[in-house]
């Protein structure tokens, strides 16, 4: 991609060799202007506006400094800094006006062409060149080859997947991954979340390659990388398939890192949502702020995974299941009617549906707990807390208990237990008693579906001392007895 560049620096020399360095590199220009002083530069700055400046630091005097801040900001170049001065502060202020590069005097010619090279590339990106059709270098194999089978491919090939955590660089991987040295490489495609590079079968160390590459990207590069790396014997639609498939081990891997297979790997199935003991913890450790329970309940859940590991659509579901249990526990303090925690709230959820790394999204959960505690702790000191949430989470935890009462709720919430049967009404159209055969019975269903326990220990471990009682609760409710709902089940399955 073609750009304008604007070379400023007060010394002649230094001016006419960045150009000539410029001009015998391969690197594509439309034009090249030359500053000799801060006033030059600010008028063909705002003239031509350049896509590259390529400028020295000394020249700027501190009393213009927050002026050239302020266009850098407004115009956003890729900015490439010069200084004779090794020194903190010239570090401090590349990066406080997010200097591509900062290269210190006397100048290294490997060094100049290397930034050159980084400024060249960001180009494409900084265009919008994420929008140009790619194409790839190699004749002999097209795009079409990865989406469609190919019934009279004869050539094996092996391929790697490079894999940025944003997708707004694809275009400046694809361009770096094009112009790096590789051996024995037939092709480098770039897709709408990865670069795909088909290699030779003959090629031996494709691994090697690609872990050096990867190295040379993080040397130019702060945005991570993950490689997959495909070595086994198929077709190269099937071996793209597979591969795109193992990059989303990435969710519990990370990035910066490469990882190489030959055959494909199956997830492993896991129940997505929390069922209802493992509620009755979430409930009670919310309930008593134990946020170093929380802490290992997360981290042994989420954290210990190993191979064959789950699909990472069942973990965002399990996670959002118990973002769950924290609103109720929200709205127990009326937490979600304050803008900035409901804010955050939506942050998280996001993150769990779309952030690429497991760990990340964990943590910022943890986080997001901690700061949701001490937001009720403040609240139950000026607001008293919804009686409602407070009582349903209390039956949840408690339904168990075949005497538990009305009253014994209403003690729990510090309410009268008449006035605490109108607010059940009024509020969600129930009174207690349907509340808590509601949560009995949703139990039970999950007991009969999961377990051989006998209709008597199901009973008893809902909440009710009479198991013929239960089983007419039972039917009254789905319309089947217990036995004929497990049976039902059982044909289902």
């Amino acid at each position: 991609m073609e750009g304008k560049w604007l070379i400023a620096d007060r010394d002649l020399n230094e001016r006419e060799g960045l150009k000539w360095l410029l001009k015998s590199s391969s690197i594509p220009v439309t034009s090249i202007f030359l500053a000799s002083n801060y006033q030059e530069f600010l008028l063909l700055f705002e003239q031509e506006a350049p896509d590259v400046v390529l400028m020295e630091l000394d020249m700027i005097s501190g009393d213009d400094w927050s002026s050239f801040r302020e266009r850098m900001q407004i115009f956003a170049p890729i900015l490439l800094l010069t200084s004779a001065e090794a020194t903190f502060e010239k570090a401090r202020l590349a990066i406080d006006v997010q200097a591509l590069d900062l290269m210190i005097k006397p100048f290294s010619t490997t060094k100049v062409k290397e930034a050159l090279q980084k400024a060249s590339r960001k180009v494409g990106v900084h265009t919008g060149a994420q929008r140009i059709h790619y194409q790839s270098r190699f004749k002999d194999i097209a795009y079409e080859s990865l989406f469609l089978s190919q019934p009279n491919e004869t050539e094996d090939y092996l391929l790697a997947a490079f894999k940025t955590e944003s997708t707004g660089t694809i275009s400046l991987l694809y361009s770096f991954l094009s112009e790096y040295p590789f051996k024995d490489l037939n092709g480098v495609f770039a897709l709408s979340d990865m670069v795909v590079l088909i290699f030779k079968e003959n090629c031996i160390n494709i691994t090697e390659q690609c872990q050096k590459a990867m190295r040379k990207w993080e040397e130019e590069f702060s945005e991570p990388l993950a490689i997959v790396a495909h070595k086994g014997k198929l077709q190269l639609h099937e071996k793209y398939l597979e591969t795109k498939k193992m990059l989303e081990f990435t969710y519990y891997k990370g990035y910066r890192q490469l990882v190489e297979f030959q055959y494909q790997k199956d997830w492993n199935h896991i129940d997505p949502f929390l069922d209802p003991p493992e509620q009755r913890i979430w409930i009670d450790m919310l309930a008593n702020f134990d946020l170093e329970k929380i802490k290992k309940w997360l981290y042994d859940e989420f954290l210990q995974l190993h191979d064959p590991y789950p699909d990472p659509g069942l973990i965002r579901i399990r996670l959002t299941s118990i973002l769950a249990q924290i609103r109720r526990f929200m709205k127990t303090f009326n937490l979600n009617e304050e803008i900035a925690i409901e804010k955050e709230y939506r942050y998280i959820f996001n993150s769990i549906l779309y952030d690429t790394v497991l760990y990340r999204t964990v943590q910022n959960l943890i986080l997001f707990i901690q700061k949701i505690f001490q937001a009720a702790e403040a609240s139950s000191k000026k607001f008293k807390q919804d009686p409602i949430e407070r009582g349903i989470s209390y039956m949840e935890g408690n339904f168990s208990k075949n005497n538990l009462r009305l009253e014994d709720v209403a003690q729990y919430v510090d309410r009268n237990p008449s006035y605490l049967s109108h607010l059940f009404f009024s509020k969600i159209g129930k009174g207690f008693t349907e509340v808590l055969v509601g949560i009995r019975m949703k139990e039970a269903k999950r007991l009969l579906f999961e377990t051989n326990k006998p209709i008597k220990e199901i009973a008893v471990l809902v909440g009710y001392h009479n198991s013929n009682y239960f089983s007419k609760s039972f039917k009254e409710i789905t319309g089947m007895s217990p036995r004929e709902f497990r049976a039902h089940l059982q044909t289902q399955s």
